[in-house]
């Protein structure tokens, strides 16, 4: 994945005028080129010297981390493990080596290195996290959650990194690549030798550059990177991702690369709001908590109602090194100050990619938090700074690589980034559907949150039919009958099917049932609780008008607290799981026949 968070480029003069003034060796000009992130270039010049017999130690790391920096991690695996067996080997290539044999799924070796690691440093906190990690990860991959199908979706991905499809209207989408346009096309990002990253538009098969009307705005530059973009629900804001583009005066000097007279600068990441007119983007302005010489601020997403922007930084006062951040909108349109989203879900390691979902929950990335290793995918439920307890989405969704910007609509399909193996390019793009045949196992105990009822471990009831046996204490959901989201409507196909409850109770004139509503876990509980009373009342209405006697029927509402699956608050579930969870039940109070 091209970690773009904070990223580093040199605004200097040519290495060519350092070469000619200063005639330096093979060795000092691949050193100049590393200390400018130049990898690309630097790792030709490596390979040459790795050749040679008795290379040095310090060659050997070089053409390693040119390998991982550049995410080959294949080759950086192989050029590892060769620098390990130097006496005099670094510490730290134990580490880079044992991490790329995690994302390799060499899960075994890399417990191994990670324990040889940790047991010189003495950080055995570090140590269980990596351990866990190992474990997760060969666990997940044995036993797949097998709702969902994974499929690379070729019609996006090029032999380059294409990541962060986001959905543009109802059938078109834009995501980020670094692909070239052309042949023809001369700008490279010399770190990977790529092309820079550019915005594109896809309404079916055929990709485009997405047009932004940049001549004569300074915001924008074919030399930088531009992206991921975000939009708000009308479709008309946007809010894009960009490498600035001040004048190299205007940027701190981080420090001089040594052996040169060439300084380095940090261009770091900010947010333009783009706003769209006569069918084009071609307002552009400054996210006001733009900050390019201390920090970046980027991967925008908004809340439904537009209130709330969360991003990804690497301000002050975070909890590590890029975390989660948002900002309220005021009554003038500006936007509050930033807030940091809080320890649940940020941590000590890097948060980002930040994407409020179609569900309402948030999904993003984090390489601090339990997983399988890289950045993994997280759901998270609430807002501002009061989360739910953050829930890995597991393997397939999640694997050993960097998995990221996750994006679906109804929980039942949609799309996420990888540079997972098997794939066209170093990032692709992925679509996942859910598996109508998955079928979760029953024996599944429902979790609670604060100060909440904990829901009950229920064995699902059964079915009532005309031929049930209504006998006291027995429990029968009413098949069909199930509600919309936060809604207590009967519908037109559960009006059916209490047409049929009310002619069985017909049938049953001494009979007296509680009329039990319930609702998913989602939304507060004291919300919830309201909500499945009003279904109960109406349901007990609409037998009323069918002819059932009122002192005969008893309303219930049970909320969340009789889940009949594992979807409880901050579970990851598809929407046809929480479905099941808002249901009608009747329990039979007594019978004299």
């Amino acid at each position: 994945m091209k970690k773009i968070i904070i990223l580093i480029l040199l605004i200097n003069g040519l290495i060519i005028q350092a070469i000619a003034q200063e005639a330096l060796n093979k060795r000092e000009i691949a050193d100049i080129l590393f200390e400018r992130y130049e990898y690309f270039k630097s790792l030709n010049i490596y390979l040459v010297l790795a050749g040679r017999n008795n290379p040095k130690l310090q060659v050997v790391e070089r053409v390693a981390d040119c390998y991982r920096l550049m995410n080959n991690y294949e080759n950086a695996e192989i050029w590892y493990k060769k620098a390990i067996t130097y006496p005099n080997a670094s510490l730290i290539d134990t580490y880079y080596y044992a991490e790329t044999l995690l994302h390799n799924k060499n899960i075994k070796e890399a417990r191994e290195q990670f324990k040889l690691y940790y047991d010189k440093t003495g950080n055995t906190t570090k140590l269980k996290f990596k351990q866990a990690t190992c474990d997760s990860a060969e666990k997940w991959m044995q036993s797949p959650i097998n709702a969902f199908t994974i499929k690379n979706e070729q019609k996006y991905n090029s032999k380059y990194s294409d990541w962060g499809l986001n959905y543009y209207g109802k059938t078109e989408f834009i995501f980020t690549s670094d692909r070239k346009v052309s042949d023809k096309q001369k700008d490279t990002y010399s770190r990977n030798g790529d092309g820079y990253f550019n915005l594109y538009y896809s309404s079916g098969d055929q990709v485009v550059p997405l047009p932004l009307q940049t001549k004569d705005n300074p915001l924008f530059t074919t030399n930088y990177h531009i992206g991921p973009i975000a939009f708000n629900t009308a479709g008309d804001t946007a809010y894009i991702t960009i490498t600035t583009t001040v004048p190299k005066d205007q940027l701190a000097v981080d420090k001089k690369i040594k052996g040169s007279t060439q300084q380095l600068y940090t261009r770091r990441l900010q947010l333009i709001i783009a706003t769209k007119t006569n069918d084009q983007w071609n307002k552009f302005k400054s996210f006001q908590y733009n900050n390019i010489k201390e920090y970046s601020i980027g991967h925008a997403t908004l809340s439904k109602n537009g209130n709330i922007i969360y991003f990804t930084s690497d301000m002050p006062g975070g909890e590590g090194k890029t975390d989660i951040w948002y900002c309220e909108k005021l009554a003038n349109g500006t936007w509050d100050k930033p807030v940091n989203c809080g320890k649940l879900i940020n941590t000590d390691e890097d948060e980002a990619f930040p994407i409020i979902s179609g569900d309402g929950a948030l999904y993003y990335s984090s390489t601090g938090l339990p997983g399988m290793g890289g950045y993994d995918i997280y759901k998270v439920k609430g807002e501002r700074s009061k989360w739910s307890k953050p829930e890995n989405l597991k393997y397939p969704v999640n694997s050993t690589s960097d998995d990221f910007s996750y994006i679906t609509r109804d929980s039942l399909s949609g799309y996420f980034s990888s540079n997972r193996d098997g794939g066209t390019g170093n990032d692709d793009i992925y679509s996942f559907s859910y598996n109508s045949s998955y079928k979760r196992p029953l024996n599944i105990s429902a979790a609670s949150s604060k100060n909440t009822v904990p829901p009950v471990e229920i064995t699902k009831p059964q079915v009532l039919t005309p031929t049930s046996v209504l006998k006291k204490g027995e429990n029968f959901i009413v098949n069909n009958i199930y509600y919309d989201v936060n809604k207590a409507d009967i519908r037109p196909d559960a009006a059916v099917e209490l047409d049929k409850l009310a002619l069985i109770l017909k049938q049953h004139p001494s009979s007296r049932i509680e009329v039990g509503a319930h609702t998913d876990s989602r939304s507060p509980s004291s919300y919830n609780m309201a909500l499945s009373n009003r279904r109960a009342a109406l349901v007990v209405a609409y037998l009323v008008k069918q002819g059932i006697a009122p002192n005969r029927l008893v309303a219930k509402g049970y909320g969340d607290t009789h889940l009949l699956n594992k979807c409880a608050k901050g579970e990851y579930c598809t929407e046809a799981e929480h479905q099941i969870n808002r249901r009608t039940e009747i329990r039979v109070l007594s019978n004299n026949e």
